[in-house]
Formats: C-alpha cells, structure tokens, sequence
C-alpha cells in the first residue's frame, strides 16, 4: 500500500479529488465529508491524506471513522443477548452509537467544537476522547456509509453459510436492516459529498482484509486466524456486495481501485 501512496497516479488522484472537495464548499461553510469503501479499500489512508493536504492549505480538517463509534463490548453482549448473538461483534450497523455520530455531525455543521471519539480494538472498548476542537471540515470513513436498506424479498435470502446456519429466519440481518431504514440513514444524509473507493470484487475485498490481518500479526502479534476471519468477512458480505448495487448511483465522486489499489477517479469534470 505504501508502494501505491507514492506512486504518481494515487498523488494525481488525490490532488484532483482534493480540489474538487474545495470547489464543493460554499462561502467557507462547514461540512462533513464521507469516504465509503469496503474492508483493506484505503478509507483511513485517503482520509488522512486528505486532511493533510486541507489543513496545509489552512483549512481545519479531521477525520473520524465510524469504528470509533463502536457500542462498548457490554452494549453488544446485551445486544446479543435480547436480539441475536451476532450482534455481539463489531461492524455491521446496529454496533455504533450512531446517535452521537448524528450529533458529532451536526456540531460542526453548526460551526460548535466537537470531541471526536476514539475506539481501542484490541481493547474492544472505547478511549477517552480527543480534546474538543471546532472543524471546518469533518471526514468520516466507513465501509457502510450510504448504504441503503434492502427489501424484504433480498434479505430472505442468505448470501453466505453465515446466514444461512447462524441466522436460519434473518432475525440478525433483518436488524441490521431496520439501523439502515432509521438512525444510518439519518447519519448517511449529512455526509456531503460522499466519496466511494470502489473495489474490483468481493474475492479481492477478502483478499486485502488478510493481508491487513497478517500485517497486524507481524506489528501486535496476535490477530484472527483464518477461520475466524472468513467468519467476520461474511458478516460483511451483505452489505459490500449491495454497495456495488447502489454507490454508483448515490456516491458523489468514484474512485475506482484495481487490483493493486491504483485508484482512477471517475467523476466528470
């Protein structure tokens, strides 16, 4: 990844996408900006690189990602407990106290200083907070942002032997369902322009996810084995393969990725 950063064609991407981002804002405005991609796509890589590149310019940016939102370990257990014991792990809608991202939101479109949450993963725990600051611009990166909720006919149907064995009557997906239908989707109206990283396919998606968990083997020491990382992948299948479906039509600007992460931005001039 760190090969593609440097290459000449992800720094002309990001230049352009940065200058588009400018020219997007209004009579110095505040916004919130939204990069949607899914799992190993480079969301926190471009976010950074962005605010970098905003803040030499002088203007207050940060970013954010939606994991920092994650519900405390007990909120899930109780979670998994009253509605499904999938919603005991982390990522899929209904994991985040997406109420104080709503509100995180709203404080800086108000121009009022925000305290930006922080999520330990090897913790599974929130962090203190960061100190409050006051942004003109916020970016959030998540793999679900924008995402629609489905039908009734699409959730029926499992996409994986996850659904299939461990949520045999949708009871998991169909609350996942309703966080998207609610709260997300009040969250998702905020995040303006929304940007989507758009991987070539699930198998590569899966493949760029192992490689980030070998990399967290080789720095920590500990990570998921393999078992247990094809069973988190498919707790993500669902709604990445419905990405492809719907961004297109949704995301404000695509950036699409080749095998090796190369980005190409397709919005038009």
């Amino acid at each position: 990844m760190a090969d593609v950063i440097a290459s000449n064609q992800y720094q002309a991407t990001l230049a352009r996408l940065a200058n588009k981002l400018q020219s997007d804002l209004i009579d110095d405005q505040p916004a919130v900006i939204g990069i949607s991609g899914a799992q190993g796509s480079g969301k926190s890589t471009l976010a950074s690189a962005l605010v970098q590149r905003l803040s030499s310019q002088g203007i207050a940016a940060a970013t954010v990602s939606l994991d920092d939102y994650y519900l405390n370990k007990a909120h899930r257990e109780q979670l998994a407990l009253t509605v499904h014991p999938l919603l005991a792990g982390r990522g899929v809608p209904g994991s985040h106290n997406i109420q104080q991202a709503i509100s995180d939101a709203n404080a800086v479109l108000a121009g009022k200083p925000v305290s930006l949450p922080q999520f330990d993963k090897a913790l599974d725990e929130p962090v203190a907070a960061l100190p409050a600051q006051q942004y003109r611009l916020l970016i959030v990166e998540g793999w679900c942002l924008g995402i629609k909720a489905q039908s009734a006919a699409k959730l029926n149907l499992p996409v994986n032997a996850l659904e299939a064995q461990q949520d045999e009557h949708a009871v998991w997906r169909g609350y996942v369902n309703s966080q998207l239908a609610g709260s997300y989707a009040d969250y998702w109206r905020l995040l303006t322009p929304l940007i989507w990283l758009q991987a070539p396919d699930w198998d590569c998606v899966c493949r760029w996810r192992a490689k980030q968990e070998q990399q967290l083997w080789q720095r920590r020491g500990q990570g998921m084995n393999e078992h247990q990382l094809a069973h988190f992948m498919q707790t993500f299948e669902r709604l990445t393969q419905a990405s492809w479906q719907q961004l297109p039509a949704i995301a404000d600007y695509t950036v699409r990725l080749d095998q090796q992460h190369t980005p190409t931005l397709l919005a038009a001039d």
